[in-house]
């Protein structure tokens, strides 16, 4: 591949043609590591770079490639990822790597801005030495900051923010701030030990574990970290992996592992900020999920408002055991039983039923009650704005978010684009825009759609956190307009969506 490269792109057509801004809501730093390697040594010292080489959480490649088959199966070793980046076109390998050489190629790529997460840094977070992982985090933001900061008018790096603790999280916001950066990339949930099972074998605490959504039922109070998002005005953000967690622990198929497990990490996460009732208590606060597309997303959606039905405090008394009439069930066995219940009908007949069924305390039973869901309407209310899922460009399921006969209450979720730059998904860089656009010429996304989809969406996230977010940069002007667009089409007090319809019940 020759370095001869020009803006004349099919990209830069699409992006010349559409007439709006493309932001790029979601590429990816290739880290160059000899000078990340420097910069975890600067923030850790020495030894705490070589105890980075070799932990757990980081040297898995090495582990799965060193084991042989029989070990592989023997420990149940999930394959890793492997081979993410581009090597044949060496040019994008260096764009992803070099911040001067992206910031010049971005015109050829069809893109405006781009809001880069880090490659080996979606691991940092979830490092588990408590030390190593503060350190490597730190270290990462610090070489992003520095080498981002001369290209802000077009890209901005995501931080990497651990979240083992409110108090790290918030040390770790504080300090992205300071940097100057924008935009945190969040541990989307962390494996913790199971107190009782460590307790009965502590050399096995690492692998009996339990996911703390950081929501629902978690070790800490989480508020504070999202109350430190609205105060520093910085978009809390997810791209955390599902791999080898559930289903996900093939021992020799990768691809087996990695479909869809970006999707399963931010399930868990965007179901616990709802049902954990955080959009209800931060009504300002705005989530995006990385790179696990709409499909989930508009699957979520559409189960929350069905099951809400079926099961709210009201309708629950339609399956609370209290209500059988045990003599009716019993007259009506006795009536059309057949072999199988002659000489049965004596003792009790419904024994998984006597202990009330798992249902509890009665304050137990709303499952609602953190939200505050009370009619259908409060649903679109406390997931459809809050909310943001990030697409890559060539998947189909996208136009799913935009289909307002099939999600409830007429909601176009928000679908937000990401290249994913810098690896083996984006085969040609100076293809960005042109996928982006393929579900527009395959007449699955209408212009409008597409707009939502590139420029709309990503202001509403990022300006709906930080108004300021893209002053200084090359979108400013288109920005500031749109958000004046936006405040004046949706006033406050204008009713969403088949609001009516949603308090009649009907929605």
């Amino acid at each position: 591949m020759s370095g001869n490269h020009h803006n004349t792109t099919r990209s830069a057509e699409i992006r010349a043609r559409v007439g709006h801004p493309i932001i790029d809501s979601d590429g990816h730093v290739v880290e160059f590591e000899p000078a990340l390697l420097d910069y975890i040594r600067d923030v850790g010292g020495a030894k705490m770079l070589e105890r980075y080489k070799t932990a757990f959480d980081t040297a898995f490649y090495f582990r799965w490639n060193h084991a042989t088959p029989e070990q592989r199966r023997e420990f149940r070793m999930p394959r890793p990822v492997f081979w993410p980046y581009p090597t044949r076109n060496t040019y994008d390998r260096a764009t992803a790597a070099l911040p001067r050489l992206l910031h010049k190629r971005l015109d050829e790529m069809g893109l405006d801005f781009t809001i880069l997460n880090p490659s080996q840094g979606l691991f940092a977070p979830h490092i588990e030495d408590d030390e190593l992982r503060r350190v490597v985090c730190r270290a990462f933001n610090n070489y992003h900051a520095d080498i981002f900061r001369e290209y802000a008018d077009r890209i901005t790096p995501a931080a990497c923010v651990p979240m083992n603790t409110p108090e790290e999280a918030i040390a770790e916001l504080e300090h992205i701030k300071k940097l100057g950066l924008k935009v945190a990339m969040m541990a989307a949930f962390v494996k913790r030990p199971v107190p009782g099972l460590a307790k009965q074998a502590p050399q096995m605490a690492r692998y009996l574990t339990w996911m703390d959504n950081l929501c629902l039922d978690s070790e800490y109070d989480y508020d504070p970290v999202w109350a430190k998002c609205v105060e520093l005005r910085i978009t809390p953000s997810f791209h955390s992996f599902g791999l080898n967690w559930g289903m996900r622990i093939s021992i020799s198929n990768f691809m087996y592992n990695q479909i869809g497990h970006f999707a399963a990490a931010a399930d868990g996460i965007c179901k616990a900020l709802f049902l954990g009732g955080v959009t209800r208590r931060f009504p300002t606060l705005k989530f995006a999920f990385k790179e696990g597309g709409a499909g989930w997303a508009v699957s979520l959606y559409c189960s929350l408002y069905e099951r809400w039905h079926k099961r709210n405090l009201k309708t629950l008394e339609n399956v609370n055991p209290k209500n059988l009439d045990l003599e009716l069930y019993r007259s009506l066995c006795a009536e059309y039983g057949d072999e199988f219940v002659k000489g049965r009908l004596d003792g009790p007949l419904v024994l998984s039923e006597l202990e009330g069924g798992g249902g509890g305390e009665p304050a137990e039973w709303d499952e609602w009650r953190h939200c505050g869901i009370e009619r259908a309407q409060d649903i679109y209310d406390r997931f459809v704005p809050h909310f943001f899922f990030g697409c890559e460009g060539d998947d189909r399921v996208t136009s799913w978010a935009f289909d307002a006969k099939r999600n409830p209450l007429g909601a176009r979720l928000n679908a937000i684009y990401g290249s994913d730059l810098g690896h083996y998904d984006l085969v040609d860089m100076r293809d960005a825009a042109v996928e982006a656009y393929e579900n527009v010429e395959h007449g699955l996304m209408t212009e409008a759609d597409f707009r939502d989809f590139v420029f709309t969406n990503p202001v509403k996230l990022h300006c709906g956190m930080n108004p300021d977010f893209f002053e200084g940069t090359v979108v400013q002007d288109a920005a500031r307009r749109l958000m004046a667009e936006l405040a004046q089409d949706r006033h406050p007090d204008e009713p969403a969506p088949n609001r009516q319809a949603a308090r009649d019940g009907q929605g």
